[in-house]
């Protein structure tokens, strides 16, 4: 009595799955040589940019409203009026959580909202308000980050304009000599104690030089924005979600 055995794929004949190709993680910043041209690193200099103003709206709203309920605060009046700086203060958050999500890649989810006491009259909705942790905390968002977003905005756009000018330098230094009467790009030329000091960079290697150093400022100018957006992002996850 013959047997017979079903054919069979030995394993070292199936097919093998390929290796799935590593994915960025959402959020990621871009590698060192495609940062300066990544869309993700502009969308963080606009808003190291747009955050100046915004800062200055918000720092305007925290201290005035602020300083008028602690001022009013003997009376029945500074009540409203900080219940009413808590409540602006959770609508900035509101949009600076939004600013977040969209231009740093950074969702965090809002705070859970005011537990107002049901037929309990309106000092007792004030008083609910002004025992918002999360109000209080949008406020501070405010104060603290004004002086951080100055900077932001100042570094960010020195560095950015200051390396793509220089790096660029050897695309239009030919204008200097042609339409100023220099002989290169002038660093500096003054007059002191009757004797003059003059420095231009007018050689193929002086220029190429300076290029160098321009695109050296170029390539880190991403990793700077990215360590100032760092503190927001740590502002924004602690104080307003």
């Amino acid at each position: 009595m013959s047997t017979s055995t079903l054919p069979y794929a030995a394993a070292s004949d199936a097919p093998s799955a390929a290796a799935p190709s590593p994915v960025r993680p959402a959020g990621s910043p871009p590698g060192l040589w495609r940062a300066p041209f990544a869309a993700a690193t502009y969308r963080e200099i606009g808003y190291t940019v747009t955050s100046l103003p915004v800062a200055v709206v918000g720092f305007t709203f925290a201290v005035t409203m602020f300083a008028l309920g602690v001022s009013l605060f003997v009376t029945v009046l500074g009540l409203p009026v900080l219940a009413a700086a808590l409540a602006g203060a959770r609508g900035f958050g509101a949009a600076e959580r939004g600013r977040a999500r969209s231009q740093l890649g950074l969702d965090v989810a809002g705070p859970a909202a005011v537990e107002k006491p049901r037929d309990a009259g309106a000092w007792a909705g004030m008083r609910a308000r002004l025992s918002d942790g999360a109000g209080w905390r949008a406020l501070l968002f405010q104060f603290v980050m004004f002086p951080s977003r100055v900077v932001s905005f100042v570094l960010s756009v020195t560095f950015l304009v200051t390396g793509w000018v220089v790096a660029l330098l050897p695309a239009y230094s030919w204008v200097f000599p042609r339409y100023l009467d220099w002989p290169g790009y002038r660093l500096f030329d003054y007059t002191s104690g009757g004797e003059h000091h003059a420095f231009y960079l007018e050689s193929p290697l002086q220029i190429a030089g300076a290029s160098l150093v321009g695109l050296v400022i170029v390539f880190l100018t991403p990793k700077l924005v990215r360590a100032l957006t760092n503190i927001d992002r740590a502002a924004v996850r602690s104080l307003l979600g």
